[in-house]
Order: C-alpha cells, then sequence, then structure tokens
C-alpha cells in the first residue's frame, strides 16, 4: 500500500524527452494546490489547476455539478480538461484527486508532464480536510472512513506516477524545493 512508501522513485521516463510540465496528482488534502503554487514559483512556471479550470469551464463550482449532474459528469468534464492541457508549456498542473483513476487521463498528463503523487496518511489527510465543507466526496456520516476507503480503491493509480513523495512531516516548501530538484535533476540529464 502506498502508505509505506517514503521519499520518491525515479521516473521511468520513456519518452526520451525532457518533460515540458510537471503535474501533482494525490488524494485530496495531500497539498496539491499549495505546493503546486509554490513550485510555480521555485521553477518560474505558470501554476494551472485542472478545478479552476473545469468551474471556468462549466460556469460553476464543483460542488453545483456533483449535485445537479453527477459524479459522471464532472469526470467526463475533468477529462476533457486534461486533453486541452496537452498544448501547454512550462507550466505547473493541480489536478483533482480523482483524474488518474481514469487511465487514460494520466496517460495525457504523461505526454507532456513529469508527474508527482503527493501523498500522506488517511489520518493526515483526515486531519488536513475534515473542516472543509466544499470537497463533494466527503459529504459523509464517517469522512474518516471515506478518505481510507477511497485512498485504498485510488492507491493502484497513484503508483503509476512517474515520482511518489511523502508529504509527511514535511512543510510546503520542503515538499516543493524537493520536487523542483528532482524536476531540474531529470530536465537536465535530457539536456546532457
Amino acid at each position: 500500500m502506498i502508505r509505506r512508501l517514503r521519499g520518491v522513485r525515479m521516473p521511468d521516463v520513456s519518452h526520451g524527452v525532457a518533460p515540458k510540465n510537471l503535474a501533482l496528482v494525490g488524494f485530496m488534502g495531500c497539498g496539491k494546490s499549495s505546493t503546486g503554487r509554490m513550485l510555480a514559483s521555485l521553477l518560474q512556471f505558470k501554476f494551472v489547476d485542472t478545478d479552476d479550470w473545469i468551474e471556468k469551464k462549466a460556469g460553476k463550482r464543483i460542488s453545483e455539478i456533483f449535485a445537479t449532474e453527477g459524479e459522471p459528469a464532472f469526470r467526463k468534464l475533468e477529462s476533457d480538461v486534461v486533453r486541452e492541457l496537452e498544448g501547454l508549456q512550462r507550466c505547473v498542473i493541480s489536478t483533482g484527486g480523482g483524474l488518474i483513476v481514469n487511465p487514460e487521463n494520466l496517460e495525457s498528463l504523461k505526454k507532456h508532464a513529469m508527474v508527482f503523487c503527493l501523498w500522506a496518511s488517511p489520518e493526515t489527510l483526515y486531519e488536513r480536510v475534515k473542516n472543509q465543507n466544499h470537497r463533494p466526496l466527503l459529504n459523509d456520516p464517517d469522512p474518516a472512513r471515506k478518505i481510507r476507503t477511497l485512498l485504498e480503491a485510488r492507491t493502484p493509480a497513484y503508483r503509476n506516477a512517474d515520482v511518489l513523495v511523502s508529504t509527511e512531516r514535511r512543510s510546503l516548501r520542503e515538499v516543493a524545493q524537493h520536487i523542483a530538484n528532482h524536476f531540474r535533476a531529470v530536465n537536465r540529464h535530457h539536456a546532457s
């Protein structure tokens, strides 16, 4: 299970070219948006949040999409947005927590980005999100159980990221710097 993973594993960047973008995936509350903004600043890249892109495209909040159209409609919008990202360069892309559960979405991201999965334990994730009311998947009588169940179901997809990064007991700055250093090293390797 992903909870036993520490640090990172080297990516299998089989394309033979340096990645143009960096994508952050992982469960809600693992720090994708906050880390992504900091990374964009460190790398002097543009920051793109797929959830924001979806809301702009749909003209409504994600919670409204879930409530009025359901999760399948949201996942379709999510897949559409991922395809639109393929033309971007020099971006840090923060994705929704379930985006890479669809293997086609991960495949699309890997065409143009190095994919980093941020990870934290179910207990840590619960502590980080328990007071947030904008997360539709947590509308459950037992949100801690829901997190454990969803995280377990998504673990196989998260393991397919290029690099796995634990956010446990690390500051936002440490996580962002670690990812930036790794991304730069891979790009230097491809340049040589």
